[in-house]
């Protein structure tokens, strides 16, 4: 049974990925094209999402700045998730909401992008994160689930939504993480010429 069970789960992963392929190609081109312009314009990513997203940003500001596959100059990207002093210090505040969007106020520039990780798309503190980058004049890329919830409600036609077609927390985020490796190739194939990977 367990076994069975797991098997499933690969199963599940594969097929969502596979009906999603189509979906989502158009929406990550275009959010390879907002960071591509932002990254090469002297802008940076900052990227927000809270529990297992924000993993995925710190992931992605780590592909930017570290090198996602080949070698190449570094990206400028910071994950907001990753400053434990600024993040807590809302916590005694009367609307720790704010998290995120003080940072991007505090850091954003026009020009730069925002990408904010959710599952929902209902997270508080990054439709906050959202209205402060709006404020700023950046570009939102919206890596969220199924309908993009009320985030997908503030984009503005310049923003971007990724929104993958599920509603299962585990299967969304896996796809995720394709998503991150999807951009951070794109944004390398972009700047580099496309080539073969060595194994």
């Amino acid at each position: 049974m367990l076994e069975q069970r797991i098997q499933q789960h690969f199963i599940d992963s594969a097929d969502l990925k596979y009906q999603a392929a189509q979906t989502l190609s158009h929406p990550i081109a275009a959010a390879v094209q907002a960071v591509l312009a932002c990254v090469t314009s002297g802008g940076k990513v900052l990227a927000c999402g809270n529990g297992p997203s924000a993993a995925e940003a710190q992931q992605f500001a780590a592909f930017c700045v570290a090198g996602f596959e080949r070698e190449r100059p570094e990206l400028a990207a910071l994950a907001l998730t990753s400053d434990n002093t600024l993040l807590t210090a809302a916590a005694g505040s009367h609307d720790a909401t704010q998290q995120f969007a003080r940072q991007v106020r505090a850091l954003g520039q026009a020009g730069d992008v925002l990408l904010a990780l959710t599952v929902h798309g209902n997270d508080p503190n990054l439709l906050a994160a959202t209205e402060a980058a709006h404020e700023r004049d950046m570009t939102v890329v919206v890596l969220a689930g199924r309908t993009g919830g009320k985030l997908a409600a503030m984009l503005r036609e310049t923003d971007v939504l990724i929104s993958v077609p599920h509603d299962r927390a585990a299967r969304v985020r896996e796809v995720h993480t394709l998503v991150l490796h999807c951009l951070s190739d794109g944004v390398d194939a972009q700047l580099l010429g496309e080539q073969e990977i060595p194994l």
